[in-house]
């Protein structure tokens, strides 16, 4: 996985948009970030819940681990995307990108990824 591929996933959710945020991009739905992107390090963080977070690193610790801190206890989970596939990626952008869509959006896209 590549930035631009990370990029290129996050922004083909429906209403999802680029911004930037401390000088690295993000990518937010309903005016709230869902994903950011650090390009130079090769990785990105998504927005899950503490217990997705568990999931994802469990499945998937080479690929997954929780953001140093106070916003990796609340889920924020970093992205290592040289070793990550797209699938992976995906799932994980799709179920930040849920968890942070307004709930009429969310629910008329619940069954499209």
């Amino acid at each position: 996985m590549t930035p631009d591929a990370f990029r290129r996933l996050a922004l083909s959710f429906p209403e999802a948009t680029e911004g930037a945020h401390m000088n690295h991009p993000d990518f937010r739905v309903g005016g709230k970030i869902f994903a950011t992107l650090w390009p130079d390090e090769n990785w990105g963080m998504v927005k899950l819940t503490p217990e997705q977070q568990r999931m994802f690193v469990q499945a998937e610790p080479e690929i997954f681990a929780p953001i140093k801190g106070g916003w990796g206890k609340r889920g924020a989970t970093q992205v290592r995307l040289h070793p990550a596939k797209k699938a992976v990626v995906k799932h994980a952008l799709a179920t930040a990108w849920r968890n942070t869509a307004p709930k009429r959006l969310a629910e008329k896209h619940e069954d499209d990824f």
